[in-house]
């Protein structure tokens, strides 16, 4: 019985050590909880320790902070306004979040008094080293202040500010660009200080009426020829540069990254300006083709009037060409032609003379010939005294009677008797009538037969 004390004295004695253990394990693990935390990349941390001291943790990994405090700074903070967001919805410590502060559209004024929503996204940039963090983080104390009291403001200054350095004819008219870049030049250096000016314009295009028929198309100039316009004109300094009002956020090291206008909505009535401008334009730009195309027309047909002038003039001409061409050809064919029987003529005449030449040569050889037959004949004549041609005549004379007695038409009976009874067309008959022809000729062949000696 004397051993069960002692056993209750050990255990109460291991229980206790055990406590103590338990304790000291807790109070070290609520030192250690409270003393170390994980540096996320992409954060810059604010750290106060129990001591009042202070430090810029910007390394990745667990830090030490014995029962101190800290903020976590992201080291980009993007500030959007954009469809969908909801009005100061803020989430600096978010890591899921793609914007640090996320707006619904802004509502902008145009310098030609156009309002519009406009989207447009602007990432800051907080300073790292450790000076111009604690001073921000002593002016702000939190990213939460930082966002609302200096970034979302003079994000919304400079988006507005912005917009009055430009009409919203001249936006949409291509000036898309340069609205961007000048917003972001701002955004950077400072909202340029503006001064707004009316200038009376005079139109360069003279518009005329028809409400005179008299003048038909020589109208009179009617209506303003000249208009009012606002120009918004930068301030200069005394060294010429546009003077600015610089960005509070730039006095502790926060520079821009990048400064977007990603989307621009004009008001309803805008959009309907624009759509009968559009339509007016296109309306302008159809009748500016159709004319063109009437031009075009016009020219077509007067160069087609032309191509078939000048069509006819070809013909024509070669139609002439082909006549002078033929004309001249016959004429040379009739000169040809001429000269021809000129050159036959004159041939012939040669020919001819030569002809006559002969002729004459021939007739003078005739006459020779006969002269010389003659005189042959003559002197045969002479020498004979005709004798062969007076024997020839006499020959031929007879032969003549006799062939016309051998063939005479005499009756097959002849009946007569007596001297003076007797029929005609007997022998007798005819034989007298011989001789008396004979003795005729002889009378009428008298010559000499003799030959002269």
């Amino acid at each position: 019985m004397a051993d069960v004390p002692a056993t209750l004295k050990s255990n109460s004695s291991l229980m206790i050590k055990t406590a103590i253990g338990i304790v000291t394990g807790l109070i070290v693990l609520y030192v250690l909880s409270k003393s170390f935390f994980y540096a996320e990349p992409g954060y810059i941390y604010h750290v106060r320790t129990v001591t009042g001291n202070e430090a810029v943790v910007t390394e990745v990994g667990y830090k030490f902070y014995p029962f101190g405090r800290y903020n976590s700074w992201k080291r980009a903070m993007t500030v959007q306004a954009a469809t969908g967001a909801s009005l100061n919805a803020i989430s600096a410590e978010k890591d899921s979040d793609n914007a640090s502060a996320s707006l619904p559209p802004l509502s902008i004024m145009f310098l030609d008094q156009v309002d519009a929503h406009a989207e447009a996204t602007v990432r800051f940039s907080i300073p790292s080293d450790e000076q111009s963090f604690l001073q921000l983080a002593h002016e702000y104390r939190s990213p939460e202040n930082l966002l609302r009291t200096a970034l979302l403001p003079a994000f919304k200054e400079t988006l507005q500010a912005n917009a009055s350095l430009m009409a919203a004819e001249e936006y949409y008219a291509g000036g898309r660009t340069e609205f961007n870049s000048e917003f972001e030049n701002q955004m950077s250096n400072g909202i340029f200080l503006v001064k707004r000016e009316e200038v009376a314009v005079r139109s360069t295009r003279s518009t005329t009426g028809s409400a005179n028929a008299a003048l038909g198309s020589d109208q009179e100039a009617y209506g303003e020829d000249a208009k009012t316009v606002f120009l918004v004109k930068k301030v200069i300094d005394a060294n010429g540069q546009p003077r600015r009002k610089s960005q509070r956020f730039n006095d502790f090291g926060i520079t821009v990254v990048s400064a977007l206008v990603t989307d621009m909505r004009p008001n309803q009535k805008f959009i309907e300006r624009m759509q009968l401008k559009q339509k007016a334009s296109a309306d302008r730009a159809i009748a500016r083709e159709q004319r063109v195309q009437e031009e075009e027309q016009r020219l077509l047909a007067i160069a087609r009037g032309e191509r078939e002038v000048a069509e006819r003039q070809a013909q024509a001409k070669v139609e002439q060409i082909q006549k002078t061409t033929e004309a001249e050809t016959e004429k040379q064919l009739t000169i040809t032609g001429a000269e021809k029987l000129k050159a036959e003529a004159a041939i012939s005449k040669e020919t001819a003379e030569i002809n006559l030449e002969k002729a004459k040569i021939e007739a003078q050889t005739q006459r020779t010939l006969a002269d010389a037959e003659a005189y042959q004949k003559r002197v045969i004549l002479e020498a004979d005294n005709a004798l062969a041609q007076k024997l020839e005549a006499e020959v031929r004379i007879q032969e003549l009677w006799s062939d016309a007695f051998a063939k005479r038409r005499v009756p097959t009976n002849v009946f007569g008797g007596g001297q003076g009874g007797a029929p005609v067309g007997n022998d007798a008959e005819t034989k007298a009538f011989m001789q008396m022809l004979t003795l005729d000729a002889a009378k009428r062949l008298n010559y000499e037969r003799e030959i002269t000696k």
